[in-house]
């Protein structure tokens, strides 16, 4: 019996009563009442007949329930979801199935990004009226999700998009797919076409300032134990990627893999972070051949008026004098211990600094010899302190060490001088003879393990530059040049040909070049660069290009929400998608977004309606 208790007090209830036919059966009826006192007794009084129990309607008594509850605010075990309703069904249990569920807030928000930044649009327009069995757009667009959300292989890859993650628009995929997703990309991106529609389309929807553009270079190895080598004469006509050259070379490794063959990627990003283009080369092309193919796959962009900044691997004369080419201008790092007469005239100039930060100075000088360049001396006084110690520890070991090894060599003069004139007082003269034979084959052996240790030591990465040998072979400190670096403790030098920039931006601008290093540490740790499953250089350049999306899409998903990527992808996979089958058919619903969910997606024009 069912109870529901009324405004006034009373207590309403379903009250059944029982008729027996002429023929034996039974027949039950039901009610709704209350009772209700009279007198002194007290009488059911009937408010609603409801008729006779077997020509009941229960889902009728179900919907009346469930009114009240919604009436009264109290929760509602037995009703329906928005799924059950679309499904024809009144409760999960009559007949509703759940199918699927999968995670769906993180490739949610990348593709709104992607639609929002135009990347469909352009992917569309660079691959032309040319028909595919599959939606190639939405094949590169599960690629680059799976580089942002969960990095694998193109086969893991596959199977992710199909059977552990909700991507819109696509319901399987396989590797093929991908592979021929990538050779499309590549053809289309001839010219950075892709990249250069893409970033438009973000500098246009974030209003970026492309007036400071960073560039620098690192590398990324293959585990494999050979280099490719170059193509035959008859095949280099075809290979206008890199210049007919084998691709993953063995070069100067940023990762400290010498081992191992590489290529050199190049990433030019604006101060905020975003990333504009990305470059490949063999793995043995040096960064000074480097700049002058950006600089001019840069120039068809219509930038307008660009600073690049670059890094002191890049400042030579001729690199930076391509720079300046059809008005563009530079900002560099400059080497000051390479012997360069200009770093030397500037580093000896006199002058005031500027405070301009806590823990920083700048001071600009003019050199006569080197008309329309601006060169800026930087001193960070808590770098400085860091410098002194670090040479003062250096100092202490090398020293150490010169006297554990002068000490050990006169131990062993002296132990040899002994045993020789023991042996020559008390023996023969052929004992003698073989006496000191034996006495002189130990003293080489002790003066060979002394110069091994002057050896390891002069050779130290970091305490050899510290040393220099005297005239009769011994090592010792370098007095002049511990001098010569106190003098740079803290100090890094700038040039810039742009007569506009204050001393101050200059140095703040160089700082900022810490944002193309930053997207590098991002591309080989978050979206995973490493390890590259694929050996032809056409495959090799799709992967990078689909990692320099995945970057694109995760840095203005930070810039647009002030959180890091880790946070917000962690927030989205608890977002899901959940498919469920009824009677009438099957739908496909989102959990309801919390609120730090809800604020993630709503600063982007995403929908937050069901799949």
């Amino acid at each position: 019996m069912t109870w529901l208790r009324v405004w006034s007090g009373a207590v309403m209830y379903l009250r059944t009563t029982a008729r027996a036919n002429k023929d034996g059966s039974v027949v039950r009826y039901l009610a709704l009442a209350h009772n209700q006192r009279v007198g002194a007794a007290t009488k059911a009084n009937v408010l609603l007949n409801l008729g006779r129990e077997d020509r009941l309607d229960p889902d009728g008594l179900r919907r009346l329930v469930r009114s009240i509850n919604r009436y009264l605010g109290e929760p509602d075990p037995d009703a329906g979801t928005d799924a059950a309703a679309a499904t024809g069904t009144d409760t999960v249990t009559d007949g509703l199935r759940l199918m699927a569920s999968r995670p769906a807030g993180g490739a949610w928000l990348l593709d709104g990004l992607w639609k929002a930044l135009d990347v469909d649009t352009a992917l569309r327009q660079v691959l032309g009226g040319r028909r595919f069995s599959t939606d190639v757009e939405r094949v590169l667009f599960a690629l680059v999700a799976n580089r942002a959300i969960d990095p694998a292989s193109k086969l893991a890859a596959a199977e992710w998009a199909s059977h552990d993650v909700a991507i819109p628009g696509l319901e399987v995929m396989d590797e093929d797919q991908a592979y021929r997703a990538m050779d499309l990309l590549v053809e289309a991106d001839t010219d950075a076409s892709v990249q250069e529609a893409v970033f438009f389309a973000v500098a246009d929807l974030l209003n970026l300032e492309v007036d400071l553009l960073f560039f620098d270079t690192t590398s990324t190895y293959f585990e494999r134990d050979t280099e490719d080598p170059d193509p035959e004469p008859s095949d280099s006509e075809d290979d206008t990627s890199s210049g007919g050259r084998g691709f993953r070379r063995y070069g100067h490794s940023k990762d400290h893999r010498r081992d191992l063959p590489q290529i050199v990627i190049g990433l030019a990003v604006t101060r905020e972070g975003i990333p504009v283009r990305v470059w490949c080369w063999p793995g043995n092309t040096g960064d000074q051949a480097i700049l002058p193919e950006v600089r001019d796959g840069l120039r068809g962009w219509r930038l307008g008026r660009v600073v690049t900044v670059v890094d002191r691997g890049f400042s030579s004369e001729s690199n930076l004098a391509y720079l300046r080419r059809a008005g563009g201008h530079y900002i560099a790092g400059e080497r000051m211990r390479d012997g360069s007469a200009h770093a030397a005239e500037a580093l000896s100039r006199q002058g005031r600094y500027q405070q301009v930060r806590d823990n920083l100075r700048v001071k600009e000088v003019k050199i006569a010899s080197t008309p329309g360049v601006r060169w800026i001396i930087c001193h960070n006084p808590d770098q400085a302190e860091r410098d002194q110690a670090a040479r003062d520890a250096a100092i202490t070991r090398i020293t150490t060490e010169l006297d554990r090894i002068t000490t050990a060599r006169t131990r062993a003069r002296e132990q040899a001088r002994t045993r020789r004139s023991a042996h020559s007082a008390t023996t023969t003269a052929t004992k003698t003879a073989a006496a000191r034979r034996k006495a002189e084959q130990q003293a080489e052996r002790d003066e060979a393990a002394h110069l091994k240790a002057e050896c390891a030591l002069r050779e130290h990465p970091a305490l050899g530059r510290w040393l220099r040998q005297s005239p009769s072979g011994r090592l010792m400190l370098d007095r002049a040049k511990i001098t010569a670096e106190a003098r740079l403790d803290g100090k890094y030098l700038l040039s810039t040909s742009d007569p506009d920039l204050s001393a101050e931006d200059v140095a703040l601008g160089y700082k900022n070049l810490l944002e193309a290093e930053r997207r590098f540490r991002d591309l080989k740790s978050t979206i995973e660069l490493r390890p590259v499953f694929h050996r032809l250089e056409p495959r090799i350049r799709a992967h990078v290009l689909l990692c320099w999306l995945a970057l694109l899409l995760i840095r203005v998903a930070e810039r647009r929400t002030g959180q890091t990527w880790r946070t917000i992808a962690r927030e989205l996979g608890r977002l899901h998608a959940i498919t469920l089958s009824g009677p009438a058919g099957t739908v496909v619903q989102t959990t309801e977004p919390t609120t730090a969910q809800s604020g993630s997606l709503g600063v982007f024009p995403i929908s937050l309606t069901p799949i």
